[in-house]
C-alpha cells in the first residue's frame, strides 16, 4: 500500500449455502481478492446453524489462516472481513468480526465505513450500562442491536440503523442469516453474487469472480438483505435519498476488474485518463503510468493523445505495507525499493507520467526525481482525479487538510514535486468519466459531504 495515498478502511464477504460446505475456504478466497482494501488485520467466522465460530489476527490473510487454522469442517454461513483502522487503534481487539452473544443469540458483525456521531452514541450506551471491549464505532452498531434485543433480529437492526450516522456496508452472521446493509448514500459499496444454492455478499464483486460467483447486483443504498433457507428477501429501511457512493472507490480504492453500481471500474480509469488527455495536452514522447491504479489511465491518456505507452516503473510486487515504516525519511526512502525505472525506456525522453491522485505530494516528488535520475529530459505529472483539497470523514484514512499538497495553486505544486508542469482532472471530466452521473460523494475534492459531520480533528 503506497504511504502517499488514501487508504480504504475495509473489505467485508460473506456467504450463506443451503448444502452445508468448506464454507471458510471460499471466505478465505473472498478476503484474498479484497486484500488492498485492508492490511492489518484479518478475521473469519462460520455458523453450523447452532453456534458461530472463528478467528481473527493481526497481518495479511496468508499470515492470519493456514492449513492449521482454516476451519474445513462443514457451515451453512460465513462472513470475513479486512481491516486498515481509521477509527480505533491497530490493535487485536479492534479486528473483526467482532461476535457477540445476547437474547436472541449470537451476532457476528464485519463494518466497512465509519460513523459521524460513533462518540455520542457510545457515551449514551455507556451511561446507560454498556461495556465496550473496543475503541472500534462497529462495537457502536453492535451494542445498539444488542439493546433491541426484545425485537427480531431484522427489526433490532432497523431500529440501531436508525440511529447512526455516517457510512457503512454491513454484513452480519446469525445462527442461522447472513445479513448485509449499505448506507442510505451508499457510499460505501457492497454487492449480491449467486454461486450455485450460496448466495455471496460483498465489498467488490472481483472477490464473487475468486470464488466462481455471478453477480446479481448491488445491494440498494438504504437496502438490508437477508439470506437464509428461504432464500434471499428485502426491506428498505430508509427514505430513498440520492446515492453517494464514494468516487475514490473508481479512482483508486476498488480493483480494476470490480463493477460497483453498474460500472466498470478499469472502464471508469481509462475514461478519466482520455478526458484528461483532452484537458491538459502536452508535447511529449512517452506516456507512462505510477502502477497500479494509474496504468488504466495512462493508457487511456495514450489512446486519446497518440502518444506512446511505454513501461518505465517497474513495481516490486513482494514489498508489503509501507505505510508503516516508522519515519517519514524511511518511507522517501522506501518508494525506491518498491517502484524502480526502466532506465532505457526514458532515456532522453519527453515522459508523461500519470498517477490516480496525489495526497501528500511524498511518493510523486521522488519518483519525478528518479525518472529524472534515469534520463528523462522532461517529466510532466498529469493526476486523473481533481486535487484532494478536504478531508474524508466516511471511512478513509486522510492527512490532515495542511498536509494535502492540493490546498498550494499549480505553480506552487509544480514547484514542491520537481516537474516541468502537472495538471488535474477537473471534476466535470471526473463526473464524464463516471457515465455522466453525479450521484457520488465528492466531499475530498469541494468540501461538500452527503451527510453532515461532526467537527474532527483533522479539519
Amino acid at each position: 500500500m503506497n504511504p502517499d495515498k488514501l487508504r480504504e478502511a475495509c473489505g467485508v464477504f460473506g456467504v450463506f449455502s443451503n448444502t452445508p460446505k468448506e464454507l471458510c475456504t471460499y471466505t478465505y478466497y473472498g478476503l484474498l481478492s479484497l486484500q488492498h482494501r485492508g492490511q492489518e488485520s484479518a478475521g473469519i467466522f462460520c455458523s453450523d446453524g447452532e453456534q458461530i465460530c472463528g478467528h481473527k489476527a493481526m497481518g495479511l490473510v496468508t499470515e492470519v489462516f493456514s492449513e492449521r487454522n482454516l476451519d474445513k469442517r462443514n457451515f451453512i454461513a460465513s462472513i470475513g472481513h479486512v481491516r486498515y483502522s481509521t477509527t480505533g487503534d491497530s490493535t487485536l481487539v479492534n479486528a473483526q468480526p467482532i461476535l457477540a452473544n445476547y437474547k436472541l443469540g449470537s451476532l457476528a458483525l464485519a463494518h466497512n465505513g465509519n460513523l459521524v456521531n460513533a462518540r455520542v452514541l457510545k457515551e449514551l450506551l455507556e451511561d446507560a450500562g454498556s461495556v465496550f471491549q473496543s475503541d472500534s464505532d462497529s462495537e457502536v452498531i453492535l451494542n445498539l442491536i444488542a439493546r433491541k434485543a426484545k425485537l427480531s433480529i431484522e427489526e433490532a437492526i432497523i431500529q440501531a440503523l436508525q440511529m447512526i450516522k455516517g457510512s457503512y456496508a454491513l454484513i452480519m452472521l446469525t445462527q442461522d442469516k447472513l445479513i448485509g446493509v449499505r448506507d442510505p448514500r451508499g457510499i460505501r459499496p457492497l454487492c449480491i453474487g449467486q454461486l450455485d444454492d450460496s448466495y455471496v455478499l460483498s465489498s467488490e464483486s472481483c472477490a464473487l469472480d475468486t470464488i466462481g460467483a455471478k453477480l446479481i447486483r448491488d445491494v440498494l443504498p438504504g437496502e438490508l438483505v437477508i439470506i437464509d433457507k428461504n432464500g434471499l428477501s428485502s426491506i428498505m429501511f430508509s427514505e430513498k435519498i440520492r446515492c453517494a457512493t464514494c468516487s475514490f472507490e473508481f479512482i483508486y480504492f476498488a480493483r480494476p476488474d470490480s463493477f460497483i453500481d453498474g460500472i466498470e471500474v478499469n472502464r471508469a480509469r481509462q475514461k478519466s485518463g482520455g478526458i484528461l488527455a483532452l484537458e491538459s495536452p502536452v508535447g511529449a514522447d512517452l506516456v507512462t503510468g505510477v502502477p497500479d491504479s494509474g496504468v488504466p489511465s495512462a493508457i487511456g491518456f495514450s489512446n486519446q493523445s497518440q502518444i506512446p505507452y511505454g513501461v518505465t516503473l517497474i513495481k516490486n510486487k513482494y514489498i508489503g505495507r509501507t505505510f508503516i515504516k516508522p519515519s517519514q525519511e524511511l518511507r522517501e526512502k522506501s518508494v525506491s525499493v518498491k517502484l524502480n525505472v526502466l532506465k532505457s525506456n526514458v532515456l532522453n525522453q519527453r515522459v508523461v507520467l500519470i498517477d490516480d491522485s496525489v495526497i501528500r505530494g511524498t511518493t510523486a516528488k521522488r519518483l519525478v526525481q528518479l525518472l529524472r535520475r534515469a534520463g528523462a529530459k522532461e517529466v510532466h505529472l498529469r493526476i486523473a482525479s481533481p486535487q484532494v483539497m478536504y478531508p474524508c470523514f466516511f471511512g478513509i484514512d486522510t492527512p490532515r487538510r495542511k498536509e494535502l499538497i492540493g490546498i498550494n495553486d499549480l505553480k506552487g505544486m509544480k514547484g514542491i514535486l520537481e516537474a516541468d508542469s502537472i495538471e488535474f482532472l477537473s471534476l466535470e471530466g471526473l463526473i464524464e468519466s463516471l457515465d455522466h452521473k453525479s450521484d457520488f460523494c465528492f466531499g475530498c475534492f469541494n468540501g461538500i459531504y452527503p451527510v453532515s459531520t461532526i467537527k474532527q480533528k483533522n479539519e
